[in-house]
């Protein structure tokens, strides 16, 4: 079960709703210790002097903005604790807007609202209905772990989601950050129209249990391999192969058939899955051959190129 992360309340006008904040994701990433080849030895990081080579403790250590040409401004974690926004356990709602009017390169992090006490129940239920109803979302600012966001506070069937969001000045701007983009006039009727069908072709319901990582399954396989004592082979993997696009109608129109025809030939549903996911076309197998019974090695082995 989610653990609050932040206790306070929800304002707007002169309802105060008592809410705590729970994380609505997990970091799957498979993470790693790193270790001395050969040994159990693990390898740690100090914090070096780089002029003497010595270690420095920790409260000896400030921090320095790089004013360019090595010059810097140093500040104490005292001084910077003067500037860090005023603590508060009160979400304050400034405006309510339509929900299509924000770009969603705004949004930074989710994460759900649960009314704190029964006495909360009835206005969180009032509030997630009229937003509902209303297609609204509101918009405020919140402060966690000593930093302000800008937040949007959004309703679903069940529950408030709240949204940390960047400020204004934190977005790029395409056209000053990216290199000169495409005119719309570059492409032709015809072409949108067949891009179109591509589209519609293509088009289906949002399913996100049929998106998987892969990356993460695969490691987790090769983790259990190896604990099992087994040696792992890697095979060079086969370049993709190039395709010159001569005919983007063409191009398209072949897609167009290809979709078709994997359509034709995919699982019916309700049918089982297949026990083994496919590999993406040009990525040949990563072959596991067993190195019989094997010693455990005092730290992870490395990969042997085949």
């Amino acid at each position: 079960m989610a653990r609050t992360i932040w206790k306070g309340a929800l304002n707007f006008g002169l309802v105060n709703v008592p809410v705590g904040v729970y994380p609505a994701t997990q970091d799957k990433t498979i993470h790693f210790n790193q270790f001395q080849e050969g040994t159990s030895d693990r390898i740690r990081y100090k914090k070096i002097n780089e002029r003497t080579g010595e270690e420095v403790p920790g409260p000896q250590i400030v921090k320095g903005f790089d004013l360019g040409g090595g010059e810097y401004v140093l500040l104490t974690e005292d001084e910077l604790g003067a500037a860090e926004p005023e603590r508060s356990r009160l979400i304050e709602i400034t405006d309510f807007v339509d929900l299509d009017q924000i770009d969603p390169v705004y949004y930074r992090s989710t994460y759900y609202l649960a009314p704190e006490g029964d006495a909360a129940n009835k206005a969180y239920a009032l509030l997630r209905q009229v937003m509902r109803d209303a297609n609204k979302v509101a918009i405020g600012t919140f402060v966690m772990r000593n930093k302000e966001y800008p937040v949007a506070i959004r309703p679903d069937d069940d529950v408030l989601k709240l949204e940390t969001m960047y400020f204004a000045d934190e977005i790029r701007s395409p056209a000053k950050e990216l290199p000169e983009l495409p005119d719309a006039a570059e492409v032709s009727e015809r072409e949108v129209k067949m891009a179109g069908l591509l589209l519609e072709s293509m088009e289906s319901d949002w399913d996100p249990s049929k998106y998987r990582d892969t990356h993460r399954e695969k490691v987790e396989a090769l983790i259990d391999e190896k604990r099992q004592g087994h040696e792992i082979v890697v095979g060079a993997e086969a370049a993709p192969a190039s395709t010159k696009v001569v005919d983007l109608m063409e191009v398209l129109s072949a897609s167009i058939e290809s979709v078709k025809a994997n359509q034709m030939t995919a699982t019916p549903k309700g049918s089982p899955k297949p026990a083994a996911a496919k590999r993406a076309p040009g990525k040949p197998p990563t072959p596991i051959k067993a190195a019989g019974k094997a010693t455990k090695a005092k730290a992870p082995a490395r990969r042997k190129a085949s």
